[in-house]
């Protein structure tokens, strides 16, 4: 396909300057990398690096329901929830399949949500949440074209975003909550959150003054990092990714998520019904950690095998770059999921031993 076909962020011909390796991603054209994978994910897990995310999407829901509905929909609770606070969770399906995993966030306005949401999700998201406000008094609106936005990531990034970025308010937040600021007369939303088990902060702003940010922190060292390593950081810290390790046929509970579905604290919400009786029956399978024998790369897809016989598949797989282990995270049948259950991995005509092991592969000495 040509790029053409593809929308692309404000940020677009800044990575094509760059060299970068450009390819389709829930509907734009972005950088998978520019160097190397290897050298942008070692930037990030040794100092600093930023990332293009203006493919993602927002939403907002405002109005005298606001709260409500956003329980209705949300996994998690947002009830009583301070202005600047974020939450991480799930909008299901009324059987407990994903719709999408996402953040929401506590804005300063009353009756103010604003919903962060997967790109290649963005338009469904948004025509699911308007299909199911029938009955609440709340607004809705799509504001992913609004916006841009730079992830940076890494144990420097608070000492560029006071030094380079002049932004101590927003450097000082703790972790999972946001500010908005002003930088050189750009409104910022800035929030300490991030997909790469790293420190770090994601910036949102009109695509100008994402740019100007871009620039700064480019000219002041910070590596540009395509969506490549941050598939490979995330992995290495145990962070699911739509598509692969939640779906429309996958539930938080069989993700090993159930700790963002409140089906204790909250008396309602869209699949909770679902959920329940799932965790009363008992899962038959769940999302588990798999670490080889040998160097073999085990991808996704790969057949999970006891004894020649198939019980899972393999969801994410890589040669772990910071532990340099073969490792991946799969879907195998609940009498297999337990630490230490021997099992195989099928890659092309032969299968290679492993181990059952924790889904976080890498842990940082970053203290949230």
């Amino acid at each position: 396909m040509e790029n053409e076909e593809f929308l692309r962020t404000a940020l677009y011909d800044r990575h094509v300057a760059l060299g970068a390796q450009m390819s389709p991603f829930g509907g734009f054209v972005m950088p998978i990398q520019y160097s190397s994978i290897t050298d942008e994910h070692n930037a990030v897990r040794k100092a600093a690096g930023m990332f293009d995310v203006s493919h993602m999407g927002e939403i907002t829901v405002t109005g005298p329901d606001a709260e409500k509905f956003v329980n209705h929909i949300f996994t998690n609770d947002v009830s009583g929830m301070p202005c600047g606070g974020i939450l991480y969770g799930m909008m299901l399906y009324p059987d407990g399949g994903t719709v999408d995993d996402l953040l929401v966030y506590r804005e300063f306005a009353p009756d103010s949500y604003f919903l962060v949401v997967n790109a290649s999700n963005a338009g469904k998201d948004y025509e699911w949440i308007c299909a199911n406000a029938e009955g609440y008094d709340v607004e809705v609106r799509n504001c992913s074209d609004s916006w841009s936005e730079i992830a940076l990531q890494g144990p420097l990034a608070e000492k560029f975003m006071s030094e380079v970025l002049c932004l101590p308010s927003a450097a000082a937040l703790s972790f999972y909550t946001f500010c908005d600021c002003t930088r050189n007369g750009d409104n910022l939303k800035v929030s300490r959150t991030g997909y790469t088990g790293e420190d770090g902060f994601e910036l949102y702003g009109t695509h100008d003054a994402i740019c100007r940010i871009w620039d700064v922190l480019l000219e002041s060292g910070v590596a540009p990092c395509g969506l490549g390593c941050r598939d490979t950081l995330r992995f290495e810290a145990g962070l699911p990714l739509y598509g692969h390790e939640l779906s429309e046929t996958i539930t938080p509970l069989e993700a090993g998520l159930g700790m963002f579905a409140k089906v204790d604290a909250k008396e309602e919400f869209i699949g909770r019904s679902a959920l329940i009786a799932q965790k009363e029956a008992g899962l038959s399978r769940r999302i588990v950690g798999i670490e080889l024998h040998d160097k073999a790369i085990p991808r996704a897809g790969y057949p999970v095998e006891s004894g020649g016989v198939k019980i899972g598949e393999v969801t994410t797989g890589y040669r772990s770059i910071s532990t340099d282990r073969s490792v991946c995270v799969a879907m195998v049948e609940k009498e297999y999921t337990a630490l230490g259950t021997p099992v195989e991995i099928r890659i092309r005509k032969k299968v290679f031993p492993g181990t059952v092991c924790k889904k976080r592969f890498y842990a940082t000495n970053y203290k949230k």
